[in-house]
């Protein structure tokens, strides 16, 4: 199976003036992606908009990404919802046009209980050959997949990891300890890497790696390195901006920080929306104090 990376990116989707994909941009955000730090693309997510989008757009997204990263990047569709027959569709036509992976995101509004959740995902793992990352986000689902879920889908050949953004680091440290050999966890928030990583974390799933890649992948591979002091301090440094990203719902703040920073991404799809004029003040003092990563030329 294809190594997906640790430090993951949630690629937010471009749109052009008409509102429609813009899948130009959109390889040229992936390149430019890749060159600042990021292993490996999330693509169809919440970040990415994905909500708003029709199957035939995703999958064309799905395609149009890996064509322009090839080898450099590992794509990671993000190809489930709480339509379990749907999901299991769109994810062999997502391997059917290259894709390295799979998000295997918790189902939102119907709420199943932790048997459900494991025949979903068992389900879909079998449908495919590609390795399936589990995505566990109880404040998007109002349902958290407990430690037990996860190691019992972790026994699943194809299953090989887990964003975890549950922000319960009893949680999280139990599936790190429990986890079979090659069994992963990366971080659901950036706000949560270093925490997680010290005690055995991959990696991250990162929303503020649109933006400041290199910094991210720098302050991980302190942790890595065994320099924990440092990487605590650069924890702190950016600690700021992943709040702020977050200030309002993802992705209207990562979107506005992608254009801020000279790349045409447009403007969300409702329901989602630009942010008003106190949020961007207030968001513009703390993006003013970093240095972008992400090359616009």
């Amino acid at each position: 199976m294809v190594e997906l990376g640790r430090l993951l990116t949630a690629m937010i989707t471009p749109f052009d003036d008409a509102g429609e994909v813009d899948y130009v941009q959109a390889r040229k955000l992936a390149s430019a992606l890749v060159a600042s730090g990021t292993d490996g693309l999330v693509i169809g997510g919440t970040t990415g908009e994905s909500p708003s989008m029709s199957d035939a757009e995703k999958i064309r997204l799905f395609a149009e990404v890996k064509e322009a990263v090839g080898h450099t990047a590992a794509v990671i569709a993000g190809t489930t919802d709480n339509n379990h027959r749907k999901s299991i569709e769109l994810s062999k036509e997502a391997e059917n046009v290259g894709v390295d992976g799979l998000l295997l995101t918790v189902p939102a509004y119907n709420k199943p209980p932790q048997e459900g959740l494991y025949s979903h995902f068992k389900g879909i793992a079998e449908s495919t050959k590609l390795p399936g990352l589990l995505y566990n986000v109880p404040s998007r689902t109002s349902l958290n997949m407990t430690a037990e879920t996860t190691l019992n889908l972790a026994k699943i050949d194809n299953i090989i990891g887990v964003k975890e953004a549950s922000s319960d680091l009893v949680q999280i440290t139990q599936i790190i300890d429990g986890a079979p050999s090659g069994f992963k966890v990366w971080s659901g928030n950036d706000d949560e890497t270093f925490p997680i990583m010290c005690v055995g974390g991959y990696g991250l799933v990162s929303v503020a790696s649109n933006i400041i890649g290199n910094q991210i992948k720098l302050m991980m591979g302190m942790v890595l390195e065994g320099e924990i002091e440092s990487a605590a301090k650069e924890h702190r440094r950016l600690l700021p901006i992943f709040k702020a990203l977050f200030w309002v719902t993802n992705p209207i703040p990562i979107k506005y920080a992608v254009n801020r920073s000279g790349f045409n991404a447009g403007s969300p799809r409702l329901p989602m929306c630009l942010p008003d004029e106190a949020f961007r003040k207030k968001f513009d003092a703390v993006m003013d104090s970093y240095d972008i990563d992400l090359p616009v030329g």
